[in-house]
């Protein structure tokens, strides 16, 4: 049970890393740091609990938000994050919950890769350009303040009630899974 607990925590947490990279290793490092009872880091993952590690986590969670929240500096925010998302997605996935001591370290970081860069991807190509067709920008800062708030709570989910956001994360993918296979599908026919 404890294996299936860190996997679904570790979807949730690389889930929302597709939104924001920093907040959910900074959620992690923090829970390790102040409630170590509740969540132990394995090697190297531990170091995400240093205090330094915290401090610069939380310097990089601002840049991130403030550069978001700009028009114009947001698209090429989300192209540097096309590289970084994915990647912090993969440590989170990998740090969560003890999966690395029970699953291989290769397998957890390349779920935490896809599921993240999955999230960044919708996000970016479809979710965030539509918004900016339909209110000429206006909606970029609203929807990504619901980008930071969703990607905090998540990873707070993900850790101290990992079955409930893992069950939410899953049957989210597939629901985007299924519109992107719908839109190719309308797509061809048209």
């Amino acid at each position: 049970m404890e294996l299936l607990l860190g996997v679904f925590s570790a979807f949730g947490l690389s889930a929302s890393a597709g939104l924001n990279a920093y907040i959910p290793l900074l959620v992690v490092g923090t829970i390790a740091h102040y409630l170590p009872n509740t969540l132990s880091l394995s090697k190297p993952f531990d170091l995400l609990a240093n205090p330094w590690i915290l401090i610069l986590l939380g310097i990089l969670v601002i840049i991130e938000m403030v550069a978001d929240k700009v028009p114009a500096v947001n698209h090429l925010n989300d192209l540097i994050q096309t590289i970084v998302r994915p990647i912090a997605g993969a440590i989170a996935f990998a740090a969560s919950a003890n999966v690395v001591t029970d699953i291989s370290p290769v397998l957890a970081l390349a779920c935490g890769l896809l599921v993240a860069g999955s999230v960044h991807t919708v996000k970016a190509a479809a979710v965030r350009p539509a918004v900016t067709a339909t209110t000429g920008g206006a909606g970029n800062v609203p929807v990504s303040i619901a980008e930071d708030v969703f990607a905090f709570i998540a990873s707070v989910m993900a850790v101290m009630l990992p079955l409930i956001m893992g069950t939410i994360t899953i049957v989210l993918l597939v629901l985007v899974i299924w519109w992107w296979m719908n839109r190719k599908q309308k797509a061809q026919t048209a």
